[in-house]
């Protein structure tokens, strides 16, 4: 009889707002391919979608997107709404706002307040919903977010977005926007050899139940070829496991705290579940410590 596959419930849960995820979740920048994202050719559209499914059917109830995921043939949130509408109940999806980019492909400036909502609105019309669980305010650059955080926040009074999450932020971010509004989650590039300097920012967040949610945190500094970035404290974890470097990388990230939540993302079926294996990766004080 073949094994069973782990399936998501296996890192436990977090709560985002009154949103109840698994802490493994699924990341759908890759998804699309294109040389934007420094994935080479346009992904398999039949693969990606079967990836999809198989995800949610493994117990991944948090996909995150956004409308600015887009390859010249397809893109993340065209890819989730023909793989999973009608969306099953508890699923949660995440979309991100702040940058943008034309139908070339080329990035644009940070969004204004009053723009915002046009971002939210092609979310919501790509992914063939009628509000977003939970949006992020990317930001770059910006000295306070308090202006594009109230406009996120006047959407979320308007019932188009449910909760409300930064990305992309410095630590005095945090604090400006909860003057405004709820923050349920915040996502920065982190990872064992990762801007490390965000230690503080991922304690503050546990103290406060605020989510944080790592990217970049399995491709490492090495994120533009979209593989696994290279470390030696990994390589042997890994060997004496019997595991993945991937998945050491995915498992130290849950291991930071009970409110750090991953979402890898992939299009190869073997990977994702490989992936979401992770969540019972258990590491031991002594690996840990090596990997710091």
């Amino acid at each position: 009889m073949p094994t069973p596959l782990i399936d998501a419930t296996s890192a436990g849960t977090f709560t985002l707002g009154d949103l109840t995820v698994n802490r493994i979740g699924f990341g759908a920048m890759r998804l699309p391919g294109g040389e934007n994202y420094g994935y080479g050719s346009a992904s398999d559209r039949d693969r990606v979608i079967g990836v999809l499914r198989q995800a949610v059917a493994l117990g991944v109830n948090h996909i995150d997107t956004a409308a600015f995921y887009f390859s010249p043939l397809r893109s993340a949130n065209e890819l989730i709404n023909r793989a999973l509408a009608p969306y099953a109940g508890g699923l949660v999806i995440a979309a991100k706002v702040g940058p943008g980019r034309d139908p070339s492909g080329d990035w644009l400036p940070l969004a204004r307040p009053d723009q915002l909502r046009g971002q939210v609105e092609e979310n919501l019309r790509q992914l063939g919903r009628d509000h977003l669980d939970l949006v992020y305010l990317r930001q770059h650059g910006l000295e306070s977010v308090a202006e594009h955080f109230g406009a996120l926040a006047e959407l979320r009074d308007a019932g188009l977005i449910r909760h409300l999450g930064l990305s992309n932020i410095r630590p005095q971010h945090l604090a400006q926007a909860q003057a405004v509004a709820p923050v349920v989650s915040v996502q920065n590039p982190y990872g064992v050899d990762t801007r490390r300097m965000h230690d503080g920012l991922v304690r503050t967040c546990g103290e406060q139940g605020v989510a944080f949610v790592p990217f970049f945190s399995v491709a490492g500094e090495g994120r533009e070829s979209g593989g696994v970035a290279r470390n030696d404290a990994v390589q042997a974890i890994a060997q004496a496991h019997g595991a993945t470097a991937a998945q050491v990388r995915i498992a130290w990230t849950l291991s930071r705290g009970p409110h750090t939540l991953a979402i890898p993302g992939t299009g190869n079926p073997d990977h994702l579940v490989e992936n979401i294996a992770a969540g019972a990766l258990r590491l031991s004080a002594q690996e840990l410590a090596s990997l710091e």
